[in-house]
């Protein structure tokens, strides 16, 4: 059985059930939608907010990407998916809070941090490679107190990710009004994947603490 096969399968179950029971709600939301939160997740196929925060469809507006980064503000050419996102959920839905989400054992994180994708311009990893380069002031902070590589290494380099999504999203000027004046609020998360807990980072303290 191909994995495309396995994914319509569900299709069918969710037709049969999930899609049945929530009639109303899908009618609802094919009107339109009004998320009050925007997530920011990783591309990984283990962190699927929805199924962590348990949430309805329609209740948050997700974008993942490889280490759940968001880029800092610039308006030079390119592709901006993330901004493109951002200023949707921001300026267009009005979300009120914005959570960034790491979470453990992040391939992207632990690239940037042993440097595996350094010098990829060209090539495999290339797209890899710029985009966790990111990452630079993050990787430095670590390694300046970690001279090894070691397992609480790569967790505070997934707590360093979210820390640095959280700086580059107050650098957007539509982002940074609204924080100011209390319309959008900021925080930043990680998810173990090991334990199946979520830490909420105290941003005063700059301590990652359990969600009890």
């Amino acid at each position: 059985m191909s994995r495309l096969t396995e994914l319509l399968d569900g299709y069918r179950r969710f037709r049969d059930t999930g899609w049945r029971e929530e009639r109303d709600r899908w009618a609802e939301l094919a009107e339109g939608q009004s998320p009050r939160v925007m997530v920011i997740a990783c591309s990984d196929s283990r962190v699927d907010p929805a199924q962590i925060f348990d949430v309805r469809p329609g209740e948050i507006f997700v974008v993942r990407n490889v280490a759940n980064l968001a880029p800092p503000y610039e308006t030079t050419g390119g592709l901006h998916g993330v901004s493109a996102a951002l200023e949707f959920a921001v300026t267009q839905l009005e979300v009120d809070e914005i959570l960034v989400m790491g979470h453990g054992s992040c391939g992207g994180c632990a690239a940037a941090l042993t440097g595996q994708f350094d010098g990829a311009e060209d090539g495999e990893g290339q797209f890899i490679a710029a985009w966790v380069r990111q990452l630079g002031p993050a990787r430095d902070r670590v390694r300046q107190r970690h001279s090894e590589l070691t397992p609480q290494a790569v967790l505070e380099m997934e707590w360093e990710s979210v820390k640095l999504s959280l700086s580059n999203l107050r650098t957007f000027p539509w982002i940074a009004e609204r924080e100011r004046d209390g319309r959008l609020k900021l925080h930043g998360g990680h998810f173990s994947v090991a334990e199946g807990k979520f830490y909420l980072l105290d941003e005063a303290e700059v301590h990652f603490r359990p969600v009890s």
